[in-house]
């Protein structure tokens, strides 16, 4: 499956995968398409906050997952630079074969604690950290005082922190899945999205997709 348009990648320049530095996490999205190219923003530096120099003939990872859950990648080089009110990068559609596809559907998930406003019916509400976070789903800990019981829905909102110093939040509805009682006076949460916009789902996709290569760093 291409990727469609508005559709989040996330681009490794051929350099970076290759002269065992850091690797460089860049940002971008599908704006346009035809029948030979997809036609992509210019990359964002996800550290530091900048437009990423692409130039024609370059070699560029590309990352990216369906709704689903299932990443695929494929490599490109840029055809070229296609400047009209907002320059923008030429990339070649690769063939089906090219593109790499994870055989299962899963999600990046990493372990993050990240703050979540959870809702519970029209007057419950509280605040908790999150344990893990992933684009299926997150886990999180909180008092046992607060009914929640196994099935049921709850509307959230998660602080997204990234390493560029920006913060987003990403709202949804969640069904909890397993709840386990961990020590001293707190329970282990662990839902699953119900419904979630993509655009949110792509944010915390995003947030992993960072976390991951800094552990690759270290």
């Amino acid at each position: 499956m291409l990727p469609k348009i508005g559709q989040m990648l996330y681009i490794q320049p051929h350099a970076a995968t290759n002269d065992g530095g850091a690797p460089s996490m860049l940002r971008s999205r599908v704006t346009d398409a035809d029948d030979r190219f997809l036609y992509v923003d210019i990359p964002i530096d996800e550290q530091t906050r900048r437009l990423h120099r692409t130039e024609p003939g370059d070699e560029l990872k590309l990352t990216y997952f369906t709704s689903e859950g299932v990443k695929h990648q494929f490599a490109a080089r840029v055809h070229s630079i296609r400047r009209d009110s907002i320059s923008q990068l030429v990339i070649p559609k690769p063939d089906p074969d090219q593109i790499s596809r994870e055989q299962r559907r899963s999600f990046l998930r990493v372990e993050a604690q990240l703050e979540i406003a959870v809702r519970l019916g029209e007057k419950m509400r509280f605040t908790a950290l999150t344990d893990d976070v992933g684009g299926g789903g997150v886990s999180f800990r909180c008092d046992r005082k607060w009914p929640i019981t196994p099935n049921m829905k709850a509307n959230c909102w998660l602080l997204l922190n990234y390493k560029s110093g920006t913060v987003s939040h990403a709202q949804f509805e969640g069904e909890i899945v397993r709840i386990v009682p961990v020590e001293p006076h707190h329970n282990l949460v662990m839902m699953r999205f119900q419904d979630i916009q993509d655009t949110d789902q792509q944010k915390i996709i995003r947030y992993c997709f960072e976390k991951q290569l800094e552990r690759r760093k270290d």
